[in-house]
């Protein structure tokens, strides 16, 4: 029998991590209800299949993790990680009930969706680099890779059930009850954390309140080649490829002219990919640059393959290559970048991910929704294939530079 401590569940030894993954997969769940029910609001109710509206949900949702930039890392550095997580994590709650207090009411409009897409953004800006590196504190390093793997198989799974039940709620009692779910279950991962044996969590070192601390970080990354590769591949595809709301709500009202069941269907579909990508990660100890390669290449592909679908169980098949190769680059940048970067750096580096995997969106979600709405689902989905192409292309160029300086530098035959 194998020893759950060096198998592909390992990190779920720890007690914290435990109880952590139960309160997050809760939750998750809500979240993405709330992004499926969002979506379909602002495309269904409060436009007529307007893609270019959803493209501004997302950036406004995005683009805090560019403005708030200067202190979200910092925060995550210097604070404690648990505090300022269940504050995260409460307003976030606080958000989702209000909006589905408007909801239900019947008094919401596109405004709205706006503020409150600004409002969680904020929230979700300050909390992400917290929980990503917060991780390391419940496992330590040795376990990283597996716990980061496993929390992506745990969204990953919230994925594949919350868009479908957001569906049959939408098509049963309406939007807005979607919304308050993800608002009631919040209240798991503040459950999960008040319940954290102290003794068992692996505090890291904080960082010094410096003035040039978020400079830092800058000067950091740009001096390691190995992070600034990691980021160029990760804004190519995040910023126009990975602008699923659009992909995949598009698709669905404007070519295959499904309801609000069959849209999360499709979604649901698609975290069967993203946590097929997932366990392979986490079955995986240590990643790889030649995996960022593999994953481009990937989603290059499935996007393609989207794009040219002749129906909806064809574009469904080519969503789960995209899971797949979706998982594959972002566990790998997290786990990498986590990994080579000093303790008391990580927030500010994770930060940093963030406001080029997320912040990218702002630019990108507009340019999509815009060749959706002008020339159609299918060419925009051609968009986010020549992302993961032009990422390939680059990771190529990266390796070939990397052997030829270590051929360079091997020692010559006298």
């Amino acid at each position: 029998m194998k020893n759950p401590a060096t198998g592909s569940f390992r990190a779920l030894s720890s007690f914290n991590y435990r109880i952590w993954t139960a309160g997050a997969l809760v939750s998750n769940i809500g979240t993405w209800m709330q992004r499926i029910a969002q979506d379909w609001l602002v495309l269904t109710q409060l436009t007529h299949h307007d893609a270019s509206a959803v493209g501004i949900v997302m950036s406004l949702q995005f683009a805090p993790q560019l403005l708030l930039l200067p202190w979200t890392g910092l925060a995550a550095d210097r604070f404690n990680q648990r505090k300022l997580l269940m504050l995260t994590q409460a307003a976030m709650g606080v958000l989702a009930l209000a909006l589905g207090v408007l909801t239900i009411a019947g008094i919401t409009r596109l405004w709205h969706v706006y503020v409150f897409a600004f409002l969680f953004g904020s929230a979700a800006a300050l909390d992400a680099p917290v929980r990503q590196t917060f991780v390391g504190e419940l496992v330590g390093d040795e376990h990283l890779p597996n716990a980061v793997a496993l929390n992506s198989t745990s969204f990953n799974a919230a994925r594949m059930i919350g868009p479908a039940v957001a569906g049959l709620v939408i098509a049963k009692v309406g939007t807005g009850w979607a919304f308050l779910i993800n608002g009631i279950s919040f209240a798991a991962v503040l459950i999960s954390m008040s319940l954290f044996r102290a003794s068992e969590l692996y505090p890291r070192a904080r960082a010094h309140r410096t003035v040039g601390g978020f400079m830092e970080s800058f000067r950091y990354v740009w001096g390691r080649a190995d992070l600034r590769a990691i980021l160029i591949m990760l804004f190519l595809i995040c910023t126009f490829g990975l602008n699923f709301p659009i992909f995949i709500s598009t698709m669905a009202v404007k070519v295959f002219h499904t309801d609000a069941r069959g849209f999360g269907v499709l979604s649901s579909i698609m975290a069967v990919g993203t946590i097929s990508g997932a366990l392979l990660a986490a079955g995986r100890d240590k990643p790889k640059f030649s995996s960022l390669l593999i994953g481009a290449a990937a989603f290059g592909v499935g996007c393609t393959l989207a794009a040219f679908s002749p129906g909806y169980w064809w574009f469904a098949g080519s969503l789960v290559v995209i899971g797949i190769a979706t998982l594959t680059l972002t566990n790998t940048t997290n786990t990498m970048m986590q990994l080579t970067t000093e303790p008391a750096m990580r927030g500010r580096v994770m930060a940093l991910r963030l406001a080029v995997a997320l912040g990218g969106t702002p630019i990108g979600a507009p340019i999509v929704g815009w060749v959706a709405n002008h020339f159609g689902p299918r060419w925009a989905l051609g968009v986010g294939a020549a992302s993961g192409f032009a990422a390939v292309i680059f990771a190529v160029q990266v390796l070939t530079r990397r052997t030829k300086s270590m051929h360079d530098n091997e020692p010559r035959p006298v």
